[in-house]
């Protein structure tokens, strides 16, 4: 069986690779395809690099569209002269997409899969019904979703969500962080554009919150693509974070720091697997902003508010995003840590902890769509 995959960003190579992984334990299987450095270990050489597609906002993907559109063509081109069998679209949908349009044209029997559901419970429900025109099948990471999916036409399994698998750090890896004062964890984002963004607005949090804990601690994991960056923008924060990439170092830093401060997106779901207390702070080009907020049908962002049903984490988006207001909730939340543990809790086991591993699932999900 020959498949192609997509995936567009750190989050989608992690998916690619547990799926990858997945299929292999199960049946013969050749991959291509484009992604990162964890499904290029499971066996993908990448067509391009994927940090190229780590765009995200309409704003930021303006003036890098026409370098977009001929990424898309040349993704298109490659599924079809591979043979695959199917194509497997990994998240970031806008350039996913729009590949299997060019696919479904040019060859209509081939079958196409798409792995996390777009959230039109969120905003833009019209979408599920756009994409059923070029998805056939939907892999699902949160268990609300499918009833979605299947109404717009598609078939949809939900899998589980990839964080309830990860491993947690080991008492030597979270031994690596003891000390005296708190320990912050800051996470601004692993995207370019976003880090540039809120790295400002994180570090006069920093500078609030060190007046307040003298002894004030900061470790910020980052990734390969956005290293650089990150040492550049945060070497003039009150406090200079410990900067890390290493995987081990930061389970390690995720289960012991005492809160998180960190961009909207699928980390507060890692946050909430290591029990870590967190505010979650977001900023955005206005427009972006503005189309988002007039489309939108939620009153959170935030992913442990939505699966558990509660408003517990609290968040600061678009003109909330200031270091005034962020800070205080950093302070509240560092007094009362427990606030949030049962809404983690409660999250962790709607998403599948306890159960068959999601890659595993979402392998099982694939090669049954492949025999409908």
């Amino acid at each position: 069986m020959k498949l192609f995959l997509i995936a567009g960003e750190p989050s989608g190579d992690r998916l690619g690779a547990a799926l990858m992984a997945g299929l292999k334990s199960l049946a013969p299987v050749e991959f291509s395809g484009v992604g990162g450095p964890l499904m290029q270990a499971e066996g993908m050489q990448s067509l391009f690099p994927m940090e190229e597609l780590s765009v995200m906002g309409i704003a930021e993907v303006l003036p890098k569209y026409l370098h977009l559109k001929r990424r898309i063509r040349e993704a298109a081109q490659a599924v079809l002269s591979s043979g695959a069998d199917a194509l497997v679209t990994i998240d970031s949908p806008d350039f996913c997409l729009r590949v299997a349009k060019m696919v479904k044209t040019a060859r209509p029997g081939l079958r196409t899969i798409h792995y996390v559901a777009p959230s039109v419970w969120a905003w833009r429900p019209g979408r599920a019904r756009k994409m059923a025109r070029v998805i056939d099948h939907v892999l699902a990471l949160l268990p609300f979703e499918p009833p979605y999916m299947t109404a717009a036409g598609m078939t949809c399994d939900f899998v589980g969500h990839p964080v309830v698998a990860e491993p947690l750090a080991s008492e030597a890896e979270r031994a690596a962080f003891a000390g005296e004062g708190p320990l912050l964890l800051a996470l601004p984002g692993s995207r370019r554009g976003e880090v540039a963004r809120l790295a400002p607005v994180f570090g006069e949090v920093v500078g609030r919150l060190k007046a307040a804990h003298p002894a004030l601690r900061v470790v910020l994991p980052t990734v390969r693509g956005v290293a650089p960056l990150v040492r550049d923008l945060t070497a003039g924060w009150p406090v200079v974070p410990e900067i890390i990439e290493d995987p081990a170092a930061k389970r390690g830093a995720f289960a012991a720091a005492d809160v998180a401060l960190a961009a909207s997106g699928t980390v507060s779901l890692e946050l909430a697997a290591n029990g870590c207390p967190m505010v979650i702070a977001y900023d955005m080009h206005p427009l972006t902003l503005w189309l988002m907020r007039r489309a939108a049908l939620i009153d959170t962002v935030t992913l442990v508010n939505l699966v558990s049903e509660t408003r517990a984490v609290p968040e600061f988006i678009g003109p909330d995003c200031r270091a005034d207001r962020i800070a205080p909730a950093l302070k509240a939340v560092l007094a009362d840590p427990a606030s949030q543990k049962a809404a983690m809790a409660l999250t962790m086991e709607r998403l599948g902890r306890g159960g068959e591993a999601p890659g595993l699932r979402a392998a099982r999900s694939v090669l049954a769509a492949l025999r409908r």
